[in-house]
């Protein structure tokens, strides 16, 4: 079964068991997530219903992107300004989706 769930302003597309990097999100490592906007599920081309649908993640890890450079010039002004930044990032597993869990996925 998979889902597409909405958080951080993105879409992605999970399943039992994967794992994704998603905008930050509260909370330590080792502790579960509920991602309540899902916006489209189903299993293989059937759509299920997704009234009251929730996706349960556990976070692995709160982690930092690739460093971004801002380099700011104005020709002939002596003006250079560079500048650094490091996105937050939250790593999740998918642990089940509805009351199906990550293990009864493997196992199909």
């Amino acid at each position: 079964m998979f889902a597409i769930v909405r958080t951080g302003g993105k879409q992605y597309r999970v399943a039992a068991g994967d794992k994704i990097v998603v905008e930050k999100l509260d909370g330590e490592a080792g502790s579960s997530v509920t991602l309540g906007d899902v916006l489209l599920a189903g299993d293989g081309a059937d759509l299920k219903s997704v009234d009251g649908l929730t996706v349960s993640a556990e976070i692995v890890a709160q982690a930092k992107g690739e460093k971004v450079i801002v380099f700011k010039k104005r020709r002939r002004h002596n003006y250079r300004r560079k500048n650094g930044h490091r996105q937050q990032h939250t790593i999740l597993k998918i642990t089940a989706i509805g009351d199906q869990r990550a293990d009864d996925s493997a196992a199909a």
